[in-house]
């Protein structure tokens, strides 16, 4: 297991290398907000779709949405929970009846609204801390580099 954890480090670093802070940033806070999408299946195709249209490398940010899948399933009834709260305004929400689909399109409904009020809105905070935490982080590298000895 600790090598399984060692080798997937090693092919993120290798695919972030020479990337920008900005670009690490975006493709950490893209591929977990994503990736915790609340429809299985939905994550890998947004993740693909979003570095096509943002140009991020792409084996990176499928890798992290498949290191936070486990993520995704944790928080599928936190969210469908949180949405129902959202749809509802608060009240008590009636059950929904009817057939076996009615009620699971209702779920997914409830956490798709979720994820949105939640996830995206921490997924640009992530994006925010990220990028100023590597901007730091290359600042300090740069100086102690060019400092004399």
């Amino acid at each position: 297991m600790r090598d399984l954890g060692a080798a997937l480090l090693a092919r993120l670093w290798i695919s972030l290398a020479g990337l920008s802070p900005e670009t690490i940033a975006l493709i950490f806070a893209l591929g977990l907000v994503l990736g915790v999408f609340p429809v299985v299946g939905v994550p890998t195709l947004l993740c693909g779709v979003a570095a096509i249209v943002f140009r991020l490398n792409l084996p990176a940010i499928q890798l992290v949405n498949q290191v936070c899948s486990p993520l995704q399933y944790a928080l599928l009834i936190p969210l469908g929970r949180a949405g129902a709260h959202v749809i509802s305004g608060g009240r008590a929400g009636a059950a929904v009846s009817g057939p076996l689909l009615w009620r699971l399109a209702g779920a997914v409904r409830n956490a798709v609204v979720g994820w949105c009020c939640y996830c995206v809105p921490l997924g640009l905070l992530l994006y925010l801390i990220l990028t100023f935490a590597l901007r730091w982080h290359r600042r300090a590298c740069f100086n102690r580099l060019e400092s004399p000895a």
